[in-house]
Formats: C-alpha cells, sequence, structure tokens
C-alpha cells in the first residue's frame, strides 16, 4: 500500500523522502518492524518510540511518522504530524479499509455501566438476529472468536483490525467501551460513531498516570459526544449540562426525570431464593413493563441505555423484554448459586463510589445481614483503602478483610490500611488474608436471609503478586469450596 493512500485523510509535512514509498506493514512497537514497515514514533509511559528509529531502520523501516525533526538515511520517508497517537488511528483506519464504514458503531462511556451496558446491547440485537462484535473490559468478541482484554478501549491500531475482522466475519454492528484514556489517548479517532453513549459520571482514574483532576476526567469523557452522530446521555446527571457542552451530536436522553426522552416510571424491586431483580415500565418514545434479573436502580439506567440504543435497530418490544430478562455479565452483580437460603454474588466494585453504589443497592432488599468480602489492589492510591473500608464499615453488617492484586506490596499492609479505614466506624469485621480461606469463612458461614458480596475481582481470574498472575477464578474457588476441596 502506498503511503500517500495511509495519509489520504491527515494533515501533515513530508521532511524527507517519497510519498509513494510502499508500505508492507504499520508498525508501532519497535520490535515488530521488518522490511517496508511504516513506523509509527508513539510516546509511552516507558518508552519514546523517537528513541528507536536507529533500531527500526536497521530492521528495514521504510517510512517514519514523527512528532519532531528526527535522522534518518535518505531512503526513509519521515512525516512530520502535531500527534502521532492521532495520526496513528487514521493510518490504522487506512491500512485495513477502513471497515468502521461498514458496520454500525455504537461507543460507551461513562464512569459505571459501561461493561454491562454493551453486554445488554450485544444479547438485545443479537435477538433479533443482528451479528454483534464487542470490544471490552473483559474481552473482545468477534464471531466466535473470544480475545481476552488487557486494556479497556485497545489502541486504535487493534481496534481496526479488530473491526477489519469483525466485518470479514460478517457482524454488522459492533458495540465498545469507551474509556476516558482511550478518548484522551485518540484511540477511538479515525472514524465516527453512529451512537455515542454517555452514561454517568463520578470522581474516578484521577492521578499522576490518569487524569489530573475531576475536569479533566470530564472534559475526556465528554470528546465522545464530539466523535459520534447521536449522541444518548443519561438525563438525570447532576453534570448533565457540562457532559453536553459543545456536543456536535444530535443529542437524546434517558433516565427517570420527566424531561428525559426514554424514562422509567413505577420501579420495584423483585426478590426470591437466591436471586434478586427489578422490574420498571418504561415510557416516553417507547411504552412497555420491563424486568431484569440484576438488582438495583443502576440496572435500570443499564437496560435504559440499552433500549435507548437498541430503539435505534428498530428491534421488537418483545425482543428487548426478552434479551434483558436473560442478559447477564461476567463479575457484575454475577449471582453464583451456593444455597436456598442467602444469596451470594461477585462484583468487579473495587473502588468507594462503586462500593457504596453496589451496597447501599443491596440494602434495599432488607436482608438479614450484608456481607462484604473485598480488598484492595496493591501499589494503587492509599485513599482508595481508606475510603473503601470505611464504605463498607458503615453499610455492611459484617466486613472480611482479605487480599486482591497486592502487586509489590505486602498483602498485610494493605490490609493494615483497609483497617484505618474500617476504624471511622463500628462496623464489624474479620480479617483473612488468603481470599480462598476467606471466601470459605463467608460461604461457610452464610445465615439464612444474607446477602454476601464478594468485590473487587469481578471478572478476573488471576491474582497478581509480584509481577506474576496466578490463576484464580472466584467461580472455581467457590466450586472448589462446595466441593470440600
Amino acid at each position: 500500500m502506498k503511503l500517500s493512500s495511509l495519509l489520504e485523510r491527515l494533515e501533515y509535512t513530508c521532511m524527507q523522502g517519497s510519498m509513494e514509498q510502499e508500505v508492507t506493514t504499520v508498525v508501532y512497537d519497535s520490535r515488530k518492524v521488518e522490511e517496508g514497515s511504516l513506523f509509527i514514533c508513539i510516546r509511552g509511559a516507558a518508552a519514546d518510540g523517537h528513541k528507536f528509529i536507529p533500531d527500526v531502520v536497521a530492521k528495514g523501516a521504510k517510512a517514519i511518522i514523527a512528532e519532531e525533526a528526527v535522522q534518518a538515511p535518505d531512503d526513509v520517508t519521515v512525516i512530520l504530524v502535531k500527534d502521532t497517537r492521532y495520526a496513528m488511528a487514521f493510518i490504522s483506519a487506512a491500512y485495513f479499509g477502513y471497515p468502521a464504514e461498514s458496520l454500525k458503531t455504537i461507543g460507551i462511556t461513562g464512569t459505571k455501566g459501561k461493561t454491562t451496558t454493551t453486554y445488554m446491547v450485544k444479547s438485545i440485537l443479537e435477538n433479533s438476529g443482528y451479528k454483534v462484535g464487542l470490544i471490552g473490559t473483559i474481552e473482545a468478541i468477534i464471531g466466535e472468536k473470544v480475545i481476552p482484554a488487557a486494556n479497556t478501549t485497545p489502541e486504535s491500531f487493534v481496534i481496526q483490525k479488530y473491526f477489519r475482522e469483525m466485518v470479514d466475519a460478517g457482524c454488522d454492528c459492533v458495540v465498545m467501551e469507551v474509556s476516558s484514556q482511550g478518548l484522551m489517548l485518540h484511540r477511538t479517532q479515525g472514524f465516527v460513531f453512529d451512537y455515542g453513549i454517555f452514561t454517568n459520571i463520578e470522581p474516578d482514574h484521577i492521578g499522576p498516570n490518569e487524569h489530573r483532576d475531576f475536569d479533566h476526567y470530564l472534559s475526556c469523557k465528554a470528546m465522545l459526544l464530539k466523535q459520534c452522530r447521536v449522541g444518548i446521555v443519561n438525563r438525570d446527571d447532576k453534570h448533565f449540562d457540562r457532559i453536553i457542552e459543545g456536543h456536535t451530536c444530535t443529542l437524546e436522553t434517558y433516565g427517570f426525570s420527566p424531561e428525559a426522552d426514554l424514562r422509567a416510571e413505577k420501579a420495584q424491586l423483585v426478590g426470591g431464593k437466591g436471586y434478586l431483580g427489578i422490574s420498571y415500565h418504561l415510557k416516553g418514545l417507547l411504552d412497555f413493563p420491563v424486568e431484569i434479573d440484576i438488582p438495583g436502580k443502576f440496572s435500570i439506567y443499564n437496560s435504559l441505555t440499552a433500549i435507548s440504543i437498541c430503539r435505534h435497530f428498530h428491534v421488537s418490544e418483545e425482543n428487548i423484554i426478552k434479551a434483558l430478562k436473560g442478559a447477564k455479565v461476567k463479575g457484575r452483580i454475577e449471582m453464583v448459586k451456593v444455597s436456598d437460603e442467602f444469596t451470594l454474588m461477585i462484583d468487579y466494585a473495587h473502588n468507594a463510589m462503586a462500593l457504596e453504589s453496589l451496597l447501599t443497592t443491596l440494602k434495599e432488599y432488607n436482608p438479614h445481614r450484608l456481607v462484604c468480602l473485598f480488598g484492595c489492589g496493591g501499589n494503587r492510591s492509599k485513599l482508595r483503602r481508606y475510603e473503601m473500608g470505611e464504605v463498607s464499615g458503615r453499610l455492611a453488617d459484617l466486613t472480611i478483610i482479605t487480599s486482591d492484586n497486592p502487586r509489590y506490596e505486602e498483602p498485610q499492609a494493605i490490609i493494615e490500611d483497609i483497617k484505618a479505614g474500617m476504624a471511622r466506624t463500628d462496623g464489624k469485621f474479620v480479617e483473612i488474608p488468603d481470599r480462598k480461606e476467606a471466601i470459605a469463612y463467608a460461604v461457610h458461614h452464610g445465615e439464612p436471609g444474607d446477602i454476601i458480596i464478594l468485590a473487587g475481582k469481578g471478572h478476573e481470574d488471576y491474582q497478581e503478586i509480584e509481577g506474576q498472575k496466578y490463576p484464580m477464578d472466584e467461580r472455581v474457588l467457590i466450586a472448589d469450596i462446595l466441593a470440600g476441596k
């Protein structure tokens, strides 16, 4: 493919060489360069691609995309752009033949609800005969192929590669999670989403390697409403006016607000033995009853989001109701049957905001006891530990403090930080560092009417210790515990 074709939708300056240069592969990892490659210099957290130019030239790179003047042999074309990450998105789209133009693209951003909503959308659309690709926190799904995820929103090159594979596999549409980091780093440039969804926003991902403050976090999230044709936004979010500021899309809303285009009315809790759910009546642009086998008000928001999207695909009322009833997401309020006497579930809640939302929701079902088992990740903000300890101490009847992903920290040191947060409350707790032993304690000490939540790990099937990921799936641990192993 000619270099000029790869750059056809970009502004750039050719510093040297020929635009007619033939390119064999597009690469942003210097280790993958081969004869005829186009190498894109990306500034990462650990390394700067501009420093690897001698290496990539020696391996046969024939074109380089850079943000600064660089030295290269005369037969190597050097292209200067303002932002190489932005350029990579457009180059990748061209390299794979603009696959997004053959798909209906759905992007979902927000602090909470992205993962669950993507699976709800996939379930509803597939129930109506569409073939749907998915890219998200847990995995990418392309036809029968499932690829474990490294990032919520992959690099732009990977996104375009997945899009191409989806088109080749016969997919009609793709639903994907769009993180604030993904938007900030231009991973979703190179195409325009047909539908961009903003679920909600609360302070999160604020720190040295993420966002400098809440304003920056919000502004990055809101970029999605400038990269889509139709924007669908939660009307109830207290930051609604700021979220939609400067949007360039057709706007639609959902929520409980009377001003929402799609709204939920007459919400009711639904429960049984080992089962929790919620029902409501949908009003506004559509009018029918909905019941979901996932508890809590946020489940209403997630389903409203999914319905708001699927309405554009002319999905029947019957198919929406049927698909929502059966929608399940691994590690997101995932109920695991261990007893008819009490309810046990696994959830990814791994910060104070998510944990408070979850525990507050579950308390509404009036359990005999609300039991919360969790730990905190190592090499992350200590504030998260204090906050999660305080939240669980305040809301749970019993907290079981254990280990999560200690990474390079001592598990006990993390537990002590959690206990410091617990100390601000009158909450009861037990401390069991080994996670399997902690889960066994929860299962064996469950009382009739209890709701037990295993928080923090969710879909993860590993535990990260000293740079190594060891197999650890809570579903497997529960099965082993029930089997007496």
